[in-house]
């Protein structure tokens, strides 16, 4: 029988993605309008996946359906919550405080569903945080830049935690797509109220858009609703904080923005964390998801 792909390879692959990303959407939201930018970038994101979900989405029960519209609400605030804050403040600093999301998840799981965390994924968490922190140093950018991201960490707590919850039970395809077309339409009504509909203005602004569109939003998105319907919420944030050193790396290479020893150690006790609490995540993988042929 085939050994189905590492999950977490899998989340580190998109982290890496997700963690780039914030270059290209703080030049373009340079130029142009935040809503506009979002509403385009989630109808890239809907376009892209619309031939591979059409199927899946024909057969989604309405509980599937609710909880494509409940995750993709979600997800919406929390990117137009970062998008708005990462015009204020850095990349590191957004990459840092969107990371905080590996604090806020497993308490939402366990409170709202008794999801149990074992001890050595807490370890990983602790050491996490830590990273963080020193990645951070002092997170520059305003204080209302650095707010913003923080309610996006929180929404995105709650998406993660929604996901493990429902992802095992349907198709990623469809609640992928449900998600990116509920965002997309949120936007695009906010872009028409907000007098925001304009075309993308050069071709740096296009590249942004087809990057975060494709790349960082269907595939993305749908390779990470994949490894959620296999793990938990908590396992599933602390390969997710992963973002928070990838951003400040491309932040480094692509704006000259100053890491320091600090953020360089911040790094290393970020990836410590993983490796620890590689083995007894993979051990509940094996537990509580049966392999797939």
């Amino acid at each position: 029988m085939r050994r189905p792909a590492s999950p977490l390879l899998a989340l580190v692959v998109v982290t890496a993605i997700w963690g780039y990303t914030f270059v290209p959407v703080q030049k373009a939201i340079a130029v142009y309008p935040l809503f506009a930018f979002l509403a385009v970038r989630f109808a890239i994101s809907t376009a892209t996946l619309a031939p591979f979900a059409w199927g899946s989405l024909r057969a989604l029960p309405r509980g599937g359906w609710a909880a494509g519209l409940g995750a993709g609400t979600l997800l919406a605030l929390a990117y137009g919550l970062q998008t708005a804050g990462l015009e204020l403040t850095t990349v590191t600093s957004t990459g840092f405080i969107t990371g905080l999301y590996v604090v806020f998840t497993p308490l939402i799981a366990l409170a709202a569903f008794r999801t149990p965390v074992p001890a050595p994924l807490w370890v990983g968490v602790v050491l996490s945080l830590a990273g963080l922190l020193l990645l951070s140093g002092a997170p520059g950018g305003s204080w209302a830049g650095n707010l913003l991201v923080l309610g996006n960490a929180v929404a995105q707590s709650l998406q993660i935690v929604a996901m493990e919850r429902y992802a095992p039970r349907y198709d990623p395809r469809a609640l992928t797509f449900l998600q990116m077309g509920v965002a997309f339409a949120g936007f695009t009504v906010v872009a028409v109220a907000a007098a925001q509909v304009e075309a993308p203005p050069d071709a740096q602004t296009w590249y942004a858009l087809v990057v975060t569109g494709v790349f960082a939003g269907a595939l993305g998105y749908l390779v990470a609703t994949w490894v959620q319907s296999r793990t938990t919420a908590a396992r599933a944030a602390l390969v997710f904080t992963l973002e928070a050193p990838f951003a400040a790396l491309f932040g480094v290479l692509l704006l000259s923005e100053s890491l320091g020893w600090a953020g360089w150690a911040g790094c290393a006790v970020m990836l410590t964390g993983i490796v620890l609490a590689e083995p007894a995540a993979a051990s509940a993988l094996r537990r509580l998801v049966p392999a797939r042929s």
